[in-house]
C-alpha cells in the first residue's frame, strides 16, 4: 500500500471480527515496531504480544469493557485477536547514557531535557498502528491508565513500564468516535514556520 494511503486510512478502530490474524502478519508488525528510533539506540522499547483468549479477556475486564458494552458499543478489547502491549524501560536509557560515548566531558550522564523513553515508546506504537493498516488490518490504542493491574497480569518487570495496548484485528462495522466531529484543526493553527509567530 502506498505510504500516503496508509496515513490517510489510519484511525483508531474499536470493533473487530472474530477472524484470526495471520501469524506472519503478527511477525511483520513486530518487525515494524522494532524499527522505531530510540535515543542513543538504547532500544528501551518492549512488546508483550498477547493472543490467548483468556488473557485478552482478562485485559478487557481490567479495562472495564463490560461498562463499554453496556453503553451500546461492541466488545472491543476482548474481541481483538491480538494485543500488543507497548512498554518502555527508563533504566535502559540511563544505562546507555552512562556509557563512555554518551557521558558529558565530566563523565556524567546527560540531564534529560525530555524523557525520551516515552517518545520512543510512542514511535513504536505509531509504527504498529501504521503497519496494521499496511497489512489490511485495523488497530486501536488503549491507554494504560485504563488498565490497572496490567503489569501484574502479564508479569512485566518492575523496571519496565507498560504505556498501553494496541489492539489489532480485522475491522468490523463500528460507531465512530464522537470526538471526530471536531474535525481537523486548520493547518494555520498548528504549523509555524521559522518562528512561532510566523503562520503558514
Amino acid at each position: 500500500m502506498d505510504f500516503q494511503d496508509v496515513i490517510r486510512k489510519r484511525r483508531m478502530v474499536r470493533a473487530y471480527t472474530d477472524d484470526p490474524v495471520d501469524p506472519a502478519s503478527i511477525d511483520r508488525l513486530i518487525t515494524a515496531a522494532r524499527r522505531a528510533p530510540s535515543a542513543g539506540f538504547a532500544q528501551g522499547q518492549y512488546l508483550v504480544v498477547v493472543t490467548s483468549v483468556e488473557t485478552r479477556q482478562a485485559i478487557a475486564d481490567l479495562a472495564g469493557e463490560p461498562s463499554y458494552v453496556e453503553a451500546g458499543f461492541a466488545p472491543w478489547i476482548s474481541r481483538a485477536p491480538v494485543h500488543f502491549v507497548v512498554c518502555t524501560s527508563e533504566a535502559d536509557y540511563h544505562r546507555r547514557y552512562q556509557e563512555a560515548d554518551k557521558v558529558d566531558d565530566r563523565g556524567r550522564e546527560i540531564a534529560w531535557p525530555v524523557p525520551y523513553w516515552w517518545v520512543d515508546a510512542g514511535a513504536s506504537m505509531l509504527l504498529l498502528l501504521l503497519a496494521a493498516v499496511d497489512e489490511g488490518l485495523a488497530a486501536g490504542f488503549l491507554g494504560v491508565h485504563s488498565i490497572p493491574g496490567l503489569r501484574g497480569l502479564l508479569e512485566i518487570p518492575d523496571d519496565v513500564t507498560p504505556i498501553g495496548v494496541v489492539t489489532v484485528g480485522h475491522p468490523a462495522p463500528d460507531r465512530r468516535s464522537g470526538s471526530l466531529e471536531r474535525g481537523w484543526r486548520a493547518e494555520s493553527d498548528v504549523v509555524h514556520r521559522e518562528r512561532w509567530n510566523k503562520r503558514t
